[in-house]
């Protein structure tokens, strides 16, 4: 018998529209619920129903549990999906729901409360045999003790949040010096995102592999497992490159660690999805890590490859249905890869970022899945956590879906906020990861010093990009002009009108002379050929030169040719003198110095200290008339639930203190001013 037939999402973004989706085409019902800082947000406008739950905060709307409940009652929800982060592994959430009268989509409470604290979790897997990396998951979280333990343990250790996941709450220390400043960032950042500031400590096993299990249970006490991902591409130990199969499994430690979650699952009475993470060693071993008591970011790439939709298995199963498939059902075919894309800055040390979309064009393809949550126009929120799209690739074998990903990473478009589309590409393009030989050091051991730095456009796409933007020129003031023939652009009565662009990309300047081809349209017969050419430009900068032909130009697309070569490139300008310009993955921001007034270089100096983004302002570690160290930490802020600890940049003394800790700052605000000194 049905337990319900419609589900209330509490989520957002992507998440959101994934179950959304599935969920309608299952034939429920579909209540989305939204702060007032995603009124427009697309799982909003999913939904057959909205309700509005808050403020942007997150701790007045997404993880305000009474406040989904009010919704469910007030729209006639009879059940509660939770997808992933906010609300989906705590079990007091869970257990309101159940008290309330609704399906909670998920485990039973016991069971998340118990894998959702890493402690206990550890405790429990340790007395089950699972092994498990070597550490503290005491009870005692004094200072002293975990100093004391840390001590025992050794350098390299993690310092980890016992509840929750996401590599919030998490630290790796190199040095034991480094540990009390580290306990205290974790615990802090733990205390914020899920409200437990318990920690355990582990051994740091280096260049592991991090390889979990999906795996599946029904109430009638059937479990089973859907193969395992590779997650090991991760920064800040957020994960940023899964895939599945895994490169290196082999059939029988397949068998050996699928064994080992469904157990662990099987141990608990668990129920619907789960993921069961390990760290794999180099040498084979594997090491009982966490799990996650949830649909995981990742599943995409699981479904890809057992052609199972893993959110229509968990509505089977929150009706009471059997899941109707054994191990042996099971089968795994062809290769997936998925990447996370983020608005965040690799330039900045990937801090997020946040502001309007001024356009997203999601790729297509053989192969090609994108699970977003942004549309243009939308505004990227500084609440949130920065992952705003999911790209994957599928194909018969790892390398063509590799291939095919790069390729859809490449016609992505997202202009706006900073992302991190073109250091996703980089990544796949690396031998290391197309020889399958990723482990958790992977970013750090593959990309040097500097490598991330801005890309500088080069001469001719930054000509591509005068041509445009002269052609939108063009088309703005024939749309005011009257009685004027389109074909008399570029000319005047004596000779063609040569236009001047200057485009500044860090040290290098781009000083365009722009000249139409062809001969003056004087009524003459010449006049015919000057007609022919009028989309054709010589392009000239200090020495070099290029030919473009703007071929054809609709909307944000625009068919070019550069000395004879043809190319598809996306732009968009949305104020005049500022254009984004796409030319086959190479993205970058042109603003053309000699039309926008006022242009001075916006350099700062060491000595003022802005905030990166915009967040909440926890910490202010100074004072005025101190002096201070290059280096030194000055503040500590909160941002799209992480913390970010800012650093002078020069020696000095504190001159001013212009914030005050506990009040929320906007990016770019100055937050102390330094008189520099240069340090001795």
């Amino acid at each position: 018998m049905t337990q319900f037939s419609s589900v209330l999402v509490a989520n957002r973004g992507e998440i959101a529209c994934r179950v959304i989706r599935t969920a309608k085409a299952q034939g429920y019902r579909t209540v989305a619920v939204y702060s007032e800082a995603d009124a427009r947000a697309p799982h909003v406008l999913m939904a057959d129903e909205a309700v509005c739950i808050g403020p942007g905060p997150v701790n007045e709307s997404y993880l305000a549990g009474d406040k989904i409940l009010l919704a469910a009652k007030a729209s006639g929800a009879g059940a509660i999906h939770p997808g992933y982060g906010f609300l989906s592994e705590n079990a007091g959430f869970a257990r309101a729901c159940e008290a309330a009268g609704l399906v909670f989509i998920g485990p039973r409470p016991d069971a998340i409360h118990l894998m959702g604290n890493k402690a206990e979790a550890k405790r429990r897997m340790i007395a089950a045999g699972v092994p498990c990396v070597p550490g503290y998951e005491g009870e005692d979280q004094g200072d002293e003790v975990l100093l004391r333990e840390g001590g025992n343990i050794g350098a390299p250790l993690m310092v980890k949040a016992a509840a929750g996941g996401g590599g919030r709450g998490m630290r790796l220390v190199h040095d034991l010096k480094e540990l009390p400043n580290a306990i205290k960032l974790a615990r802090a950042e733990a205390e914020s995102a899920f409200g437990c500031g318990e920690l355990i400590l582990e051994k740091a096993i280096i260049r592991p592999r991090h390889v979990e299990l999906q795996i599946f249970a029904d109430s009638q006490g059937n479990t089973v497992h859907l193969g395992e991902r590779d997650c090991s591409v991760q920064r800040r130990h957020q994960k940023v490159i899964e895939e599945a199969p895994c490169p290196v499994m082999t059939e029988a430690l397949r068998v050996e660690m699928g064994a080992a979650a469904v157990a662990a699952a099987s141990s608990i009475n668990y129920r619907g999805a789960g993921t069961v993470e390990f760290l794999l060693d180099e040498g084979g071993k594997f090491y009982f890590l966490e799990m996650n008591t949830r649909l995981q970011v990742e599943h995409p790439v699981t479904e890809l490859i057992t052609g199972l939709d893993l959110v229509a298995l968990q509505l089977q199963v929150a009706q009471g249905e059997p899941l109707g498939l054994t191990q042996e059902d099971v089968t795994l075919t062809g290769h997936a890869i998925e990447v996370r894309l983020y608005t965040e800055d690799p330039v900045q040390d990937f801090l997020p970022t946040s502001g309007p979309v001024d356009l997203w064009s999601p790729p297509g393809g053989v192969g090609v899945r994108v699970d977003s949550g942004i549309v243009t126009g939308q505004d990227i929120s500084p609440f949130y956590d920065p992952m705003v799209a999911k790209i994957i690739a599928s194909g018969p074998s790892r390398e063509i879906a590799r291939l095919r990903l790069i390729e859809a990473l490449q016609e992505t478009v997202l202009f706006g906020p900073s992302h991190n589309r073109d250091f996703l590409v980089a990544c796949l393009q690396k031998d290391c990861f197309a020889e399958g030989g990723a482990t958790t050091a992977f970013i750090s051991e593959q990309f040097a010093e500097g490598e991330l730095a801005s890309v500088i456009p080069g001469f001719a796409d930054s000509a591509v990009a005068a041509v445009i933007e002269l052609a939108l020129e063009h088309q703005s003031l024939y749309a005011s002009s009257v009685l004027v023939a389109p074909q008399l652009r570029d000319w005047s009565s004596a000779s063609a009108l040569i236009s001047r662009k200057r485009y500044r990309h860090g040290e290098v300047m781009h000083d365009l002379a722009v000249t139409p081809l062809g001969a003056a349209p004087t009524g003459t017969p010449r006049a015919s050929a000057a007609l022919a050419s009028a989309g054709r430009y010589e392009v000239f900068d200090a020495g070099e030169s290029c030919l473009v032909e703007l071929l054809s130009i609709d909307g944000s697309t625009a068919h070019v040719g550069v000395d004879g070569r043809q190319h598809l490139a996306r732009f968009l300008s949305p104020e005049a003198g500022k254009l984004y310009l796409s030319i086959e993955g190479r993205a970058a921001v042109y603003r053309d110095l000699i039309r926008v007034d006022g242009v001075t270089d916006q350099t700062g100096g060491g000595g003022r200290i802005t905030a990166p983004m915009h967040g909440l302002l926890l910490e202010v570690r100074v004072a005025p008339g101190e002096v201070v160290a290059t280096g030194q930490t000055l503040a500590v802020l909160e941002a799209m639930k992480m913390h970010y600890e800012i650093v002078a940049e020069a020696a000095g003394t504190v001159r001013e203190v212009l914030a005050q800790a506990g009040t929320q700052v906007a990016a770019d605000d100055v937050l102390v001013e330094i008189d520099v000194v240069e340090e001795q």
